[in-house]
């Protein structure tokens, strides 16, 4: 008797495991979700704002980072900077979002995540060099999908909000390239 209540409960641990790794969805795939399904805003709209708050929270997680592990100075002040204007955007975006009835994600998508890991174990000069070679390749992206944004998407206050954002993103990219140019 005594074991088959262990198999037993074995087993339902087993199930219990795997239902719930089957359900570890990314955060912006859940709040995607919700939106698609509450069809308050069109869903390039809703997929921009929910990309863009995974990749702001990106952005002040690694400048985070980068103040706590940058050797060079001018590492440091750039994740200075993208804390300082990120977490403004981000805020920005969140009430917007709030107003417009937008799902935000509540953490950084997965790949978001693996790319704040990615740069964790690195250290001193190596970091430095990782950090700003993201930077520059993420804040290209980021330009084109905010130029997208401010063309293409129907909401006013979401479109203005990217609009707004492209002169930062692109100083932040200019920034990025010297910084990235100076440490060769």
């Amino acid at each position: 008797m005594k074991k088959i209540m262990i198999v037993l409960v074995s087993g339902c641990m087993l199930l219990a495991c795997n239902s719930s790794s089957s359900n570890n969805q990314d955060s912006v795939d859940s709040a995607q979700n919700v939106n698609d399904s509450t069809n308050v805003v069109s869903n390039n709209t809703s997929d921009f704002a929910t990309e863009a708050a995974s990749g702001g929270m990106m952005e002040v997680k690694l400048g985070q980072l980068a103040q706590q592990k940058a050797q060079n100075p001018r590492v440091k002040d750039f994740g200075a900077m993208m804390v300082k204007d990120h977490s403004q955007a981000n805020d920005e975006l969140k009430a917007i979002a709030a107003r417009q009835n937008i799902a935000l994600p509540d953490s950084m998508s997965n790949d978001k995540q693996q790319n704040v890991q990615k740069l964790s174990d690195k250290t001193g000069k190596d970091f430095d060099k990782a950090y700003m070679d993201m930077m520059v390749d993420d804040h290209k992206e980021d330009i084109d999908k905010f130029k997208d944004a401010a063309q293409n998407v129907q909401d006013t206050a979401v479109k203005a909000f990217a609009s707004k954002t492209l002169p930062i993103l692109q100083k932040h990219l200019d920034s990025a390239q010297a910084i990235q140019q100076a440490l060769k």
